[in-house]
């Protein structure tokens, strides 16, 4: 497989292209004490006092294939979950840092989590964290100890080496946490040439401080420019990993026109679960996954293998596109009568995608109208999607200024 890094037309990077929607998963001992992933920072805890909290930690309901099931019925694609957050607690074994879940209950979890997940043949990701409030080195480094600093680069490329080689195939590599220095701080270039050449056609996002593969807009949609690979992580309510009193739950409808949305700016959605401290996943993401779930059972086709096209958002919601065909994803009620603005395309005919219901239309100029739609259809509460098959590849007339 021929690997150009940073080409959106190169083979290695289809796959996740096609894919559109992935799980993240933020967990570690911090779920533990319920506030969040940020916990020791803004709580200030001394390392001593986090790490009892830490070498405590025992999840006994986790169930990674229980977690495989959910995300693969909710017609995900990829799952991507932190192996090191930044309080430098490793999820997995490691001989560059005993403060992990093997020295502590003589579980590797991530070692759990891959052989699930390759054995439901969904593509794993793990995400790394480059921050550690845990390493002296980290913090000395940062003030300039260029000693430490290499230090600590040495066991950060230790580490990623580890996950790059003991679980199998890698299919996504997420840094976060690379604030503190530039690529050439990172040794970004040295790092990512050796996970590429331990997992070729690996997809690895922006975040060393390297552009690689694709940006990663965190909690808003930001397109990227049309030649650029481009995600979006977010979560389900206002955290990323557990938080007891978090009860910002968006809802299943919001969050299916986040994905729509998206996907028609021609970009990936990868949706958060912040699993409980036990493993267990919190009732309201299961809902939520469950409901999203159903939708994609009637409307995957519009969603997976879509690429940007050339309509911008309409009245009624969003437009994905794929080959010959145009998908409208109806959010948004606009009365008995859709009308969608500037298609130039000639269109050959119109149905309700779940259904296949043929609906009447007519073609005006630059307007398409839609008729026939059951009552109220796109009050749905998540969203009705019209497939429209159209002579030839989708084309619009220039917009309004």
């Amino acid at each position: 497989m021929e690997t150009r890094v940073g080409d959106i037309t190169s083979p290695h990077l289809q796959w996740w292209l096609d894919a559109k929607f992935g799980m993240f998963i933020h967990w570690g001992a911090y779920s533990e004490l319920a506030r969040g992933e940020w916990v020791m920072n803004r709580e200030r805890w001394p390392i001593e006092e986090y790490e009892q909290v830490a070498r405590a930690w025992d999840p006994e309901r986790f169930e990674p294939r229980e977690w495989v099931r959910m995300a693969q019925d909710a017609g995900m694609r990829y799952l991507v979950c932190t192996s090191k957050h930044h309080d430098g607690f490793c999820l997995f074994d490691s001989e560059h840092n005993d403060y992990n879940t093997v020295a502590t209950i003589g579980r590797d979890l991530m070692a759990e989590l891959a052989e699930a997940c390759h054995e439901a043949g969904l593509k794993l990701g793990f995400y790394y964290s480059l921050k550690d409030w845990h390493h002296p080195d980290y913090e000395a480094g940062g003030r300039g100890d260029e000693t430490a600093h290499a230090r600590f680069i040495e066991y950060t490329q230790g580490l990623v080496r580890e996950l790059c080689t003991n679980y199998g195939d890698l299919a996504i590599l997420w840094y976060d946490g690379g604030g503190l220095h530039d690529g050439e701080g990172w040794h970004a270039d040295e790092m990512n040439a050796m996970v590429r050449e331990l997992q070729p056609g690996i997809v690895i996002n922006n975040r060393s401080r390297a552009p690689e593969d694709h940006d990663t807009p965190e909690q808003h949609i930001s397109a990227s420019p049309p030649d650029r690979a481009w995600e979006t992580c977010m979560t389900m309510n206002g955290s990323w990993g557990w938080h007891a009193g978090d009860s910002q739950w968006k809802s299943t409808g919001e969050l299916i026109a986040t994905l729509a949305r998206i996907n028609s700016l021609g970009g990936n959605l990868l949706l958060n679960v912040g699993p409980k401290g036990d493993g267990s996943f919190p009732p309201e993401s299961v809902i939520r996954l469950q409901e999203i779930g159903e939708w994609m059972d009637l409307h995957g086709e519009a969603i997976y293998g879509t690429r940007r096209g050339p309509f911008e958002w309409g009245c009624f919601g969003y437009t994905t596109v794929r080959h010959s065909f145009a998908y409208l994803h109806i959010t948004k009620w606009v009365g008995e009568e859709l009308c969608v603005g500037m298609m130039k395309s000639p269109v050959r005919s119109a149905s309700l995608l779940a259904t296949g219901e043929a609906l009447d239309f007519e073609q005006r100029e630059d307007r398409l109208f839609i008729r026939g739609l059951p009552p109220r259809a796109y009050a749905d509460p998540l969203a009705t999607v019209v497939k429209l098959e159209l002579d030839g590849e989708p084309e619009a007339y220039p917009r309004w200024l």
